[in-house]
């Protein structure tokens, strides 16, 4: 190639470096400076200041020295001229001259790198491209930003100075190597306490004091502001709101000391009123929830107290239903915490309390049955007008004068009659045996009692009236008798009116109460006699008892105890000669029929004869064939069973009984008895025409033990005081053992 081109760089007069009109010493010396290095194509990097508003404005001159001038063609193509933004430069294509053709933003560009190009005319190339760098020179046109316009931080109240918030940072789009980007921060408004203060730097909020109450001052507004130029240039402001968290340093306290409410009696579960409470700390946090304890007043629990979540006042309720007649009014000691225990930090104070009166307002009540159901029992076949029992209720109201009258709310046989004022109830006609208003043998029927309050209240009452039965085939018994349930296992036998001197001989009806129940009829041999003044048994009647079979009162309940009794309990075992066992236990009733019968006027003696029929009932097993009653009559009066003897009238049914082959003299006294008692059983070992009733009966298994007492305690549930068994002694030398065993 020919000769190295040298290129001249001629500058704006408003270059960064400095502008000096051409020809002038500084422009010479600066060309001789370039003949003195290298020729090159070399352009040095052009800085120019934005928002430059004189344009346009030369910017700088390149020039090629290979071609004499008006030879060369020059152009530069890069950002800013033929690439986006465009326009913003262009070169004279024959002078070289650069010039900025628009104002520049150093936010958007802050430098340009273009390239450079020589033609000759032909549009040969006679230089290398070479690069042309123009710097935009930054100005403060940017104020700070901060990143949002409000800030938001908590921080506790109580926190301790120093305690940070948050960051209230903000930017510059200004040269971040110049102080047009240098930012200090400032609070310029939080109020006179001055909790707050920032970092000037970092712009980092953090509590400056301590006294952070929530309760007197909640949120704390600051404004703050950012600086560029170090605090000296542009500024901008931003808002920080503080929010004060709560915590429990507030205990509750009652509006007033003392409360008063009401309530009626008999309400169970209502709200009987509120008591009030107020709370600094922040409303519906567990700091703010209230907790109410009743400390006295009510070692009942009649009361019960909850909080209101929406208002924290106490609600009283009634845990239990309250009675005026009792309790007219309650004076309840109360205290009121939170939750959630204090703070340490809180003040301490003393538990709040209140007292609450509570007047129990007296309401109208139902009257209420204190029995019921009641159980009674009438004999079957009774009369019209046979009282059965009175049957009332109780008003609670005792502070109120009100009257109750009865009326019978269900009555299905249309069977009884019932006083409206008394309660009485009686029998309207007879009931008789079967019938379908019968269950079990029970009549149900229901009672009504009313008040006269203004509304009237009312109660209902059971009424289980118990049959019992003398024997269906023979209702006229029950114009002479009655019978009576005592206990779950005897019964009592009364005479209705007066009746002639006799033996009598009485079908009864038994009933178990198994399911099915079961029921069979028996024979009860009674003998009536006139009472001596001490309510006994004339010695006179001592003939006529031995015309026929008889049981004094005292020992038919024993019998009737002792029916029901094996009716309801286990097999027990029957001796092969049962006579001695049931003798003592006849005995061991013997005192207490006296007493008895001085108390009820039933006949009964210390010297009656306690003996009579042996009936077995219930058996289950192998003896159940041999069911039929030994008739003990035949020991005790054997010419009254010969051939030629006439048999005793019987007033109300005959006797059916076996009949001895041939008579046997009554022993003379009772020392002889044991005697009397052999021969009866030689007698009975040899007569093949009865069963051999002195033989063991088989019954079957059920199990090692029993819940059933022995016949010789049949008469313990009926003993009230100590018996007297010293009689048993005049029996003879073997009931003399059972003398000495009991009498101690």
């Amino acid at each position: 190639m020919g000769p190295p081109l040298l290129l001249a760089c001629l500058l704006a007069p408003l270059c960064a470096r400095g502008a000096t009109a051409p020809g002038s010493p500084q422009t010479w010396r600066q060309h001789e400076g370039l003949r003195r290095v290298k020729r090159a194509w070399v352009i040095p990097p052009i800085s120019i200041s934005e928002n430059h508003k004189r344009i346009p404005h030369l910017l700088v001159q390149i020039k090629s020295d290979k071609q004499q001038p008006g030879g060369v063609i020059y152009s530069i193509k890069g950002p800013g001229v033929d690439e986006e933004p465009l326009g913003i430069f262009s070169i004279d294509k024959f002078s070289g001259k650069v010039f900025l053709n628009a104002m520049l933003d150093r936010e958007e560009n802050d430098r340009f790198r273009l390239k450079a190009f020589a033609l000759d005319l032909g549009g040969m190339t006679l230089e290398d491209p070479t690069d042309l760098e123009i710097i935009v020179v930054d100005q403060n046109d940017n104020r700070p930003l901060f990143r949002q316009d409000v800030f938001t931080g908590r921080v506790v109240e109580g926190a301790e100075p120093g305690t940070c918030v948050m960051t209230a940072d903000a930017s510059d789009a200004d040269d971040p190597e110049t102080d047009n980007a240098a930012l200090r921060y400032s609070i310029l408004e939080q109020g006179a306490a001055g909790m707050f203060s920032i970092n000037a730097t970092t712009g980092e909020i953090c509590t400056a004091r301590p006294g952070l109450d929530r309760e007197t001052v909640g949120v704390y507004n600051l404004t703050v502001q950012a600086a560029d130029m170090s605090g000296d240039g542009l500024t901008t402001t931003a808002t920080a709101v503080i929010y004060l968290d709560d915590i429990n340093d507030n205990p509750p306290e009652f509006t007033k000391e003392e409360f008063s409410m009401e309530v009626e009696e008999q309400a169970a579960g209502v709200d009987v009123g509120k008591i009030f409470v107020h709370d600094k700390d922040l409303a519906g946090s567990p700091n703010w929830l209230a907790k109410f304890t009743v400390l006295e007043g009510d070692p009942e629990g009649a009361f019960a107290i909850r909080t209101d979540p929406l208002t924290n006042d106490g609600v009283i309720s009634v845990a239990k239903p309250l009675d005026h007649e009792v309790r007219d009014r309650f004076e309840l000691t109360v205290s009121v915490q939170n939750e959630r225990p204090l703070e340490p930090a809180a003040p301490s104070s003393p538990r709040a309390l209140a007292t609450v009166r509570v007047r129990v307002r007296d309401v109208n009540e139902a009257p209420v049955f204190r029995e019921n159901p009641r159980r009674v029992s009438v004999l079957e076949g009774a009369p019209p007008g046979t009282s059965v029992t009175t049957y009332t209720a109780s008003d609670p109201d005792t502070r109120q004068l009100q009257t109750l009258t009865y009326a019978l709310l269900y009555d299905p046989a249309d069977w009884l009659q019932l006083d409206p004022h008394s309660g009485t109830v009686r029998t309207k006609r007879e009931l008789l045996h079967p019938s379908a208003f019968l269950q079990g043998g029970w009549y149900i029927a229901l009672v009504l009692a009313r008040d006269d309050a203004e509304p009237p209240l009312s109660a209902t009452g059971t009424l289980s009236i118990e049959i019992l039965e003398l024997s269906p085939q023979h209702p006229q018994l029950a114009h002479n008798w009655s019978i009576t349930r005592f206990n779950v296992t005897h019964a009592v036998l009364a005479v209705l009116v007066e009746l002639p001197e006799g033996p009598y001989s009485l079908p009864l009806l038994l009933r178990d109460s198994g399911t099915p129940p079961r029921e069979r009829q028996e024979l009860l041999n009674i003998s009536v006699c006139r009472c001596g003044r001490d309510g006994t048994c004339e010695d006179s009647v001592l003939a006529a008892t031995s015309a026929g079979a008889g049981v004094t009162l005292g020992a038919l309940m024993i019998i009737l105890g002792s029916i029901l009794l094996l009716l309801v309990s286990p097999p027990l075992p029957v001796p092969t000669h049962p006579l001695p066992a049931v003798l003592a236990g006849l005995g061991a009733a013997r005192a207490r029929g006296r007493r008895r019968a001085l108390r009820k006027g039933l006949l009964q003696r210390s010297g009656d004869d306690m003996r009579d029929n042996i009936l077995n009932y219930d058996e289950q097993g192998g003896g159940e064939e041999d069911q039929d009653a030994y008739d003990i009559n035949q020991l005790r009066h054997p010419e009254l069973f010969s051939p030629r003897a006439k048999p005793p009238v019987r007033r109300d049914a005959p006797l059916s009984s076996a009949t001895p082959p041939a008579p046997r003299k009554l022993p003379s006294s009772p020392s002889d008895i044991e005697d009397f008692i052999n021969e009866g059983l030689e007698v009975a070992d040899g007569d093949p025409s009865v069963p051999p009733y002195d033989t063991a009966l088989i019954y079957d298994y059920e199990g090692s033990g029993s819940v059933a007492s022995p016949l010789s305690s049949i008469v313990s549930s009926l003993t009230d005081e100590d018996q007297d068994y010293d009689y048993l002694s005049e029996w003879g030398p073997r009931f003399r053992r059972l003398a000495d065993l009991y009498g101690q």
